[in-house]
């Protein structure tokens, strides 16, 4: 991590979190998303995520957007009426299904940041890891223990991640 004008610089400059469309059951499930999007504007990093305006979704992009960074968020055509509420904020990109979601989702990330969700946050996941053991793309993915998210990590040169925050093993 290095410095430039008082502000930390990261080695990525965008990253794609996978979350839930829904608050959570917890509290602290959001204010994990807030404070992930918090963190990433501080080091000036964009977003890219499922695209939705709800839940925890839309909590980490709208803390990502407040913050002025670019937000890209990546929804098939399908969920647009189920997961886009009122106003959505930075770049909507409708694509045809999951299996693309997930690719352009790739395609614009330098590393995955898994926060908590329901089966479609782990399979987003699961595909990651399951691209990077293929050879498919060699990012870094990362799961927080959501009591312990973002701004409480040592982010390193290397990793993103606390002796809480693992990185997965290959």
């Amino acid at each position: 991590m290095e410095m430039e004008n008082d502000v930390m610089v990261s080695k990525f400059k965008k990253i794609c979190v996978f979350c839930g469309s829904s608050q959570g059951k917890k509290r602290s499930y959001q204010d994990a998303a807030i404070e992930l999007g918090k963190e990433l504007v501080s080091r000036n990093i964009d977003l890219v995520y499922g695209g939705g305006s709800i839940g925890l979704m839309g909590l980490v992009s709208q803390a990502v957007h407040d913050g002025g960074r670019h937000v890209i968020g990546v929804i098939p055509k399908t969920l647009m009426p189920r997961e886009l509420t009122g106003e959505t904020v930075g770049e909507v990109k409708a694509v045809s299904g999951m299996h693309q979601r997930k690719a352009e989702m790739a395609r614009h990330s330098d590393a995955f940041i898994a926060l908590p969700g329901g089966y479609g946050t782990l399979e987003e996941l699961l595909e990651v890891i399951t691209w990077a053991q293929l050879g498919i793309h060699d990012k870094p993915e990362y799961v927080p223990c959501h009591e312990r998210v973002a701004s409480k990590l040592s982010w390193e040169m290397e990793q993103l991640g606390n002796p809480q925050a693992q990185e997965i093993a290959r």
